[in-house]
């Protein structure tokens, strides 16, 4: 399990703030004991009033522009993004962090805002210690991912991987765990899921999750949004990292001015709270994954050593079925299981095209069906088609 804080602080020293937690160590402690790992949300943007502000931008360590006003992100304040392309920068970044977080037993991080998001996005006046960011801006999320992967190497730890909003050829190398961003909580976001993920694996980032539900609002009390938090929670147990996080309404009132009070938090997001058909649906599924959880380890084996995606495209597994190349809406999770969300209100069956070269086993109703054929599968609320392969065991 993982229990995930922002902190944003005033003075901008990326540490725990003492008004909110007095004793971090004892808090992470007692975490740990319950089987909970705490992850750090980090931002890459740094404060005007920070007390490294001053010295970073003296040595080159924060993005800078070739004229005017020197870019910023604003975002309660304004900040600037320290530049990830900077060997000295990236290092500087991890001591911080090390000092502040690592010493209280803190090893995962999630890293927000990678792109780095702006406040304007002028690439050709943006400029890096690699260059413009016309040249290299691709680069940066890489490079972000980079600074916490080398930094927590250097600690010893061998296995790291860090949540990261925005991902660039190679960034799996650094143990990229990217998720889809920050994107919109409708049915069609839904659907541009199922080609984010795809598109992600192909090109070689097998970690790849998305916020089930969407973030940008959603009402738990809503039936139509109920609805799509259910089929979209169905669509991610059968993704490579399976997680809930959104920005829900009602939002809930400001507490404190200061710390973690900066911000306004989102209303409940918790699987019970969208009633107790969802909750039920959530249950289910969450028991799926865990039952999941050998086949998964050995998909993630096979990604790390072969580079075999984990979601795939249809067609990655039936070359030899032109039908295949077609499929832009199911996709194979492994080898063995071919998976058909649902992303349409109301819908309550939906075609499948069953590869040809194998047969295939509803598991749902346990029937079986040739390949080479278009079905029509009944997908109640409840119920994602799924179909295994050669008589694969789902469980």
């Amino acid at each position: 399990m993982l229990s995930t804080f922002f902190h944003w602080k005033k003075q901008g020293d990326w540490s725990f703030d003492d008004d909110y937690f007095p004793n971090p160590k004892a808090m992470i402690d007692e975490l740990k004991e319950m089987g909970i790992e705490t992850v750090v949300s980090v931002w890459p943007t740094v404060e005007k009033e920070s007390v490294n502000y001053k010295e970073m931008n003296d040595k080159g360590y924060l993005i800078r522009t070739d004229r005017g006003v020197q870019t910023t992100m604003e975002f309660l304040v304004p900040t600037v993004p320290f530049d990830a392309t900077n060997p000295d920068a990236r290092k500087f970044v991890f001591e911080k962090c090390k000092k502040n977080y690592c010493s209280l037993g803190i090893k995962n991080f999630w890293l927000d805002v990678a792109e780095p998001e702006c406040a304007v996005y002028d690439f050709d006046n943006m400029r890096y210690f690699k260059g413009s960011n016309l040249q290299i801006g691709n680069l940066y999320p890489a490079m972000y991912a980079k600074t916490f992967y080398d930094g927590l190497k250097s600690t010893g730890k061998d296995d790291v991987i860090s949540l990261i909003r925005c991902a660039w050829a190679g960034s799996q190398k650094y143990g990229a765990l990217v998720w889809s961003g920050d994107v919109g909580t409708s049915f069609k976001d839904l659907k541009n899921q199922i080609m984010a993920g795809l598109n992600m694996s192909l090109a070689g980032i097998s970690w790849f999750t998305t916020d089930i539900g969407g973030f940008h609002g959603g009402y738990p009390e809503n039936e139509d949004y109920r609805e799509i938090f259910a089929r979209w929670f169905e669509y991610g147990c059968f993704c490579p990292v399976m997680r809930v996080h959104g920005d829900r309404h009602p939002r809930q009132p400001m507490v404190g001015s200061t710390g973690g009070g900066m911000c306004c938090s989102g209303g409940p997001n918790e699987v019970y709270s969208y009633g107790d058909r969802v909750y039920k649906i959530c249950c289910h599924y969450l028991e799926l994954r865990v039952k999941l959880k050998p086949y998964i380890k050995e998909l993630m084996k096979e990604a790390h050593e072969k580079g075999t995606p984990v979601m795939r495209p249809v067609f990655y597994d039936f070359q030899d079925d032109p039908k295949s190349f077609d499929v832009e809406d199911c996709y194979m999770f492994g080898p063995s299981l071919l998976v058909c969300p649902v992303y349409e209100k109301g819908k309550l069956s939906r075609e499948v095209y069953l590869p040809n070269g194998a047969k295939w086993r509803d598991t749902n109703t346990g029937k079986l069906y040739e390949g080479g054929t278009t079905i029509t599968v009944d997908s109640p609320l409840e119920y994602i088609p799924v179909f295994a392969r050669d008589d694969f065991n789902l469980i």
